[in-house]
């Protein structure tokens, strides 16, 4: 019951996210903003999808039904930092890689202390989740399928964040 419930919730969490991430991805085009790593943004989808149902099938397949409250606990707290490093980038949060020509990048909230706090939440969540209860496969299988996927995600985001801005605001 806990495992569904949690899980419910992690999907209904991700799916507003989405939400979210479309209604800026209109005020980002809106706004000039050009797209970038099309090509891999498929990749994130499938692994996204693909944890999730790892998730649930390892569950069936193995659990015992036991999960640890300090892993749960945990997770809530990295919801918090994720919430901040969200609101720091504002219209700029996004599941994809966007940049508006010529405007300043965000330097607030968890970005003036991290370049990408956002992946280092991913990362975490990605082995967190399945830890909580105990589904071992899942976090080691997803966590290195992440981390080659973060390498090209980061490397493309990395060429686009070094485009060089001017104080323009839109």
């Amino acid at each position: 019951m806990v495992f569904t419930v949690f899980i419910l919730f992690v999907i209904l969490l991700r799916l507003g996210e989405l939400l979210l991430a479309r209604r800026n991805e209109r005020w980002l085009l809106q706004h000039g903003a050009v797209e970038y790593g099309k090509k891999h943004y498929r990749y994130i989808v499938l692994l996204h999808v693909g944890f999730f149902i790892s998730l649930i099938t390892e569950y069936v397949f193995t659990s015992t039904g036991y999960y640890s409250i300090p892993l749960l606990v945990l997770y809530f707290v990295l919801l918090g930092f994720k919430a901040w490093t969200i609101f720091s980038l504002g219209r700029f949060w996004n599941t994809k890689i966007f940049r508006i020509p010529g405007y300043p990048l965000v330097k607030k909230g968890a970005y003036k202390f991290i370049k990408h706090p956002n992946y280092i939440i991913v990362i975490a969540e990605i082995a967190l989740i399945p830890l909580i209860f105990h589904l071992y496969i899942t976090a080691i299988v997803f966590s290195g399928l992440n981390a080659l996927m973060l390498h090209v995600r980061i490397k493309e985001e990395n060429k686009v964040l070094a485009i060089s801005v001017t104080p323009q605001h839109p």
